[in-house]
């Protein structure tokens, strides 16, 4: 299985980043945080959900903590903000003290933790009494049609393809897991939602050149192919997506969120 890539957040910006922050902006207005919230963005990757917060939600401060000190370092150097802080954690065994934030979220993460049931745990101890936990994923095996569409071409032209499909390794990211998730970590009222987006291509490069960045599991398969088995899966995309007359091609992608609050 190809390795999978998670050190270029400039890269993962313009494969999945951009898409993400338009799910964000519904994601933290259903979460309905009153102003004034101390948030911890788990997983924040380039800050796209960071930024979101700042911008709708008038907190008064949020911390992004990941894995990566790539990523801590470009989100630190992209998100300008006195209110915002990034940090170098494990979402798994979060360095922070019990109930100390009023919103612990995250975006696009879940669905990767080695043990999402503790990192789900985690998230509600952090939280005070009365918070809100959230977090949202792609629906890899529905309505995520940029990597749907890779991934069924890819699978047509090489069976081993079907094998790292995200739709099929990726469990957990439909309503019902994530359901079972957060109400497995002690969240009450735990609520799940469909979020889509629109993910308009101004033509087939803006498509496909991110495959070829490498970050993440569709664009890290993409680029461990040798270069006339890349090619044949490229004219193969070109064929068989919906452009328009004026070369753009518009699809869309589903996010399945979910929420819930800590009571005690």
């Amino acid at each position: 299985m190809p390795a999978e890539v998670w050190d270029n957040a400039e890269r993962l910006e313009r494969y999945v980043g951009r898409w993400s922050r338009l799910v964000a902006r519904e994601f933290v207005a259903w979460l309905d945080v009153s102003s004034g919230g101390r948030w911890l963005d788990v997983g924040c990757g380039s800050g796209a959900l960071t930024e979101t917060v700042l911008a709708h939600a008038e907190p008064a401060s949020v911390e992004g903590v990941d894995t990566s000190e790539a990523f801590v370092a470009y989100a630190a150097e992209r998100v300008r903000d006195p209110r915002a802080s990034f940090a170098v954690a494990d979402a798994q065994a979060l360095d922070r003290p019990d109930a100390s934030f009023d919103a612990v979220a995250s975006s696009l993460v879940l669905n990767f933790l080695p043990d999402p049931a503790r990192g789900a745990a985690e998230m509600r101890r952090v939280v005070r009494p009365g918070g809100v936990v959230g977090g949202y994923v792609w629906d890899y095996a529905g309505e995520m049609q940029l990597m749907r569409r890779f991934w069924d071409a890819a699978s047509e032209l090489d069976p081993v393809a079907a094998e790292l499909d995200e739709g099929i390794r990726m469990s957990g990211c439909n309503a019902a897991d994530l359901e079972a998730l957060c109400s497995g970590a002690g969240l009450a009222g735990v609520e799940t939602r469909a979020i889509d987006v629109p993910t308009v291509f101004a033509d087939f490069d803006d498509y496909w050149s991110p495959f070829e960045g490498g970050q993440g599991p569709a664009p890290g398969y993409c680029v461990s192919l040798p270069p006339d088995r890349r090619s044949a899966l490229r004219e193969r995309l070109r064929e068989t997506l919906p452009a328009e007359p004026d070369g753009s091609i518009s699809l869309i992608a589903r996010a399945w969120a979910v929420r819930g609050t800590r009571r005690i």
